[in-house]
């Protein structure tokens, strides 16, 4: 699974290969944009030392990756699954982790990284969302959810919290274009500033500034953007 243009999956791969050296090493790429699978592979153009990594994109979500294999009658077993900040984009999350679960070898491992169900996110998604004019693009999930889909699913896994945070304090000074855009990230809103009704812009400006959302540190607020690390055994 790809994000940020391969960076993460190049990571992980000199990782890898520190670790196993020389050993050939196939790297399957899932990302329905040919825009995203374009940058990556120029970024894999402009790294070297991956003689011994075989790259194959599939130009296509995970969904329709799962329905080609099946319909193909294809198991490919993997040593290593990564979803970095994607399961937002999955529609049905809980039979999108069985499936790439299953695909997994004795020892393999399933790694997920998303937003933490102890930060800013949680809060202003669970008290917001509803609100949001979200598209069907992009969905609310936090490892809060995952930890109830995973021990629903009855799956071993161990969980890491990776601290993070974000200077959202341009967000409050009115007309600044870095706050406006930072704004329209959090709420996942185009022009949130320009087209929330006011009395929605207000409480959410007022729930960004409260310490479940954000800390006031030096003068500036800081969104708690807490990441969580969920490794799932096979």
């Amino acid at each position: 699974m790809d994000f940020n243009l391969g960076e993460i999956d190049l990571l992980i791969l000199s990782k890898v290969q520190a670790r196993y050296p020389g050993v050939t090493i196939n790297n399957d790429v899932i990302e329905p944009s040919a825009d995203q699978i374009s940058k990556y592979k120029e970024r894999v153009a402009e790294t070297s030392s991956l003689e011994n990594v075989k790259f194959t994109w599939h130009e296509e979500t995970a969904y329709e990756y799962e329905s080609r294999m099946n319909a193909e009658k294809k198991s490919k077993k993997w040593d290593f699954i990564h979803m970095i900040q994607m399961l937002y984009y999955v529609e049905d999350i809980p039979a999108t982790v069985r499936y790439f679960h299953s695909l997994l070898e004795a020892q393999a491992k399933l790694l997920i990284i998303l937003v933490s169900g102890t930060s800013g996110w949680e809060t202003l998604w669970k008290k917001f969302g509803s609100s949001f004019p979200l598209n069907d693009l992009c969905s609310y999930v936090s490892s809060a959810d995952m930890k109830t889909i995973l021990d629903s699913a009855g799956l071993k896994y161990q969980l890491h919290e990776l601290p993070s945070y974000m200077d959202i304090t341009s967000c409050f000074i009115e007309g600044n274009k870095d706050g406006e855009l930072l704004l329209d990230f959090l709420t996942e809103t185009c022009q949130f500033s320009k087209t929330a009704p006011p009395e929605l812009k207000r409480q959410v400006m007022e729930e960004l500034r409260k310490p479940e959302c954000s800390e006031k540190r030096d003068g500036k607020v800081l969104f708690n953007n807490n990441l969580s690390v969920i490794m799932i055994e096979p």
